[in-house]
């Protein structure tokens, strides 16, 4: 009885913990523990999501899982599965979770709610950081898997309760996620990184062609003593008018006149 008893508060520690751990929140009146959850702070950008974590309002960074067996739950749970962290493995409070959440939803069976293990490699979100004094917690949250969306929360307590330093508590954190530095883009887990344009690069100015060189003057048309009609023709072409004197015939071209005697030049005016 004392056993059950004990896994019953722990359970009820549990929701209590996640009513109070909605967002970045740490024990303010201890010095190391707000100097730790600055660090982690500094890590992790948060996303904000509805108040059903049924979807992302403002997408944080993106995280990258590094061990294998993170369970997580559906959102339609009003309280998220909590993970343990410890010598090096990620374990499970299933049964304290359901008697925290048969507290909340009397009429939920923690059966009845699916669940999705994690694996190295997966990714997702991280909704709030909670620094206590016993350790840090962080909320997580996937993106739809077959229209189900899962979140889980990360405990990583203190070795004797006692706050260590910020670089250890933050190698402790990057053993299970750390932050995706392929993709900070603010989108999807599963989207490709955006792509930046690059600035445009003024083209060089085209030099018009030069003009195109005047065209030698066609050489005169010349004829000589001694052609005949035939030749005269073909290089002055047909006279605008004849002037047919017998053996003698005159023909009149625009700048010239040619007399032709039995049909040989014998004179150019």
């Amino acid at each position: 009885m004392s056993m059950r008893m004990g896994i019953a508060r722990s359970g009820l520690a549990a929701m209590v913990f996640w009513v109070g751990a909605t967002h970045l929140a740490c024990a303010a009146d201890d010095p190391q523990l707000v100097a730790i959850q600055q660090v982690i702070g500094g890590q992790f950008r948060l996303t904000h999501a509805t108040a059903d974590n049924a979807d992302i309002v403002t997408p944080g960074s993106i995280v990258v899982l590094h061990k294998d067996g993170l369970q997580m739950c559906s959102v339609e749970a009003k309280i998220p599965l909590t993970n343990t962290y410890k010598n090096g493995s990620l374990s499970a409070a299933k049964f304290a979770w359901g008697l925290a959440l048969g507290m909340v939803q009397s009429n939920v069976s923690s059966s009845s709610i699916p669940m999705r293990t994690f694996v190295d490699g997966e990714k997702f979100w991280i909704t709030s950081i909670a620094v206590k004094k016993y350790g840090v917690v962080l909320q997580v949250l996937s993106d739809p898997y077959a229209d189900t969306r899962y979140y889980a929360q990360i405990e990583f307590p203190f070795d004797k309760k006692v706050a260590p330093s910020e670089d250890v508590v933050l190698k402790t954190i990057a053993e299970v996620v750390t932050a995706d530095t392929t993709d900070d883009t603010a989108q999807s887990p599963s989207a490709p990184p955006s792509q930046v344009d690059a600035p445009a690069v003024p083209l060089p100015a085209i030099v018009p062609p030069p003009p195109p060189a005047d065209a030698p003057p066609a050489a005169p048309k010349t004829i000589a003593l001694g052609q005949t009609k035939d030749q005269v023709v073909a290089i002055l072409g047909q006279p605008q008018k004849v002037a047919d004197l017998g053996a003698k015939e005159i023909d009149y071209y625009p700048d010239m006149k040619v007399v032709l005697v039995h049909g040989k030049v014998t004179d150019i005016q």
